[in-house]
Order: C-alpha cells, then structure tokens, then sequence
C-alpha cells in the first residue's frame, strides 16, 4: 500500500483484507492489485473466497479492470501464479505488469520491490496508462 498511496493525491487508494472485500468494492475498483502468499503451493484460502464470492456476480462487469499481482512463496509460486491468473482470465481482468513473486523471507529488496509495483500500478491507472 505505501507504494501505491505515494500517487494518492491523484486517484483512491483502499486497502481491504480479502476477507472484507465484496462485490460492490470490486466493481467500483478502477485497478486491482491482489496480493497474496502461497499456502500449499495454491493461493490464501481468503483470495479464493473473495473470488467465489464476487466471480458469478462481477465477471461481465469488470472486463479489462487491470490488475497486477505479488505472491509471498515458501516454494516456487507458480501455481499461486497460475491459479490467479487463469481466475483473472475468467474475470476479463487485465494483467498490466508481469507478477511479483518473492520466494523465502522477505527482504528490504523485495519490498522495496513491492513498493515499485504498488506505485507504478496506481500511477498507471491514475494516468489512464491502464
């Protein structure tokens, strides 16, 4: 989020647990950026259900909503990767920046590269970028 409310003057930046997330905060959403760390070589449990909730009500409304994604991994992430954006797909979501994935613990590097994502995914949607 400190990343993505440097450029806060210019758009609303929310940060909500996936858990407190619905449908009304998606489809008023101009950009999305979903994070999440790997649990079972899967995605949280709270990303899924935020998905299930919000898929059947949301998926021909927000088509092209950009969208960027960072993964935490104990492994090697991919299929916290995969499973997101094959649901992004579903969605019509519109992935603007490749993922972010740390593996391990995390480092001064990557959230500093975290921060990058964050600011550079809200300056794009604040600028009409994407």
């Amino acid at each position: 989020m400190l990343g993505a409310s440097r450029v806060a003057e210019l758009l609303e930046v929310r940060l909500l647990r996936a858990f407190d997330a619905g449908i009304d905060d998606l489809l008023s959403a101009d950009g999305l950026l979903i994070g999440t760390p790997e649990n079972f070589g899967y995605m949280s449990g709270a990303i899924k259900d935020f998905f299930d909730r919000t898929y059947y009500p949301a998926r021909e409304k927000v088509a092209g909503l950009p969208y960027a994604l960072f993964v935490s991994a104990g492994n090697d992430g991919s299929g916290a990767i995969q499973a997101i954006e094959r649901i992004a797909r579903g969605y019509g979501f519109n992935r603007v920046m490749e993922p972010l994935l740390v593996k391990g613990e995390l480092t001064q590097a990557s959230l500093q590269a975290a921060e990058i994502l964050g600011e550079t995914m809200a300056s794009g949607v604040a600028y009409g970028i994407f």
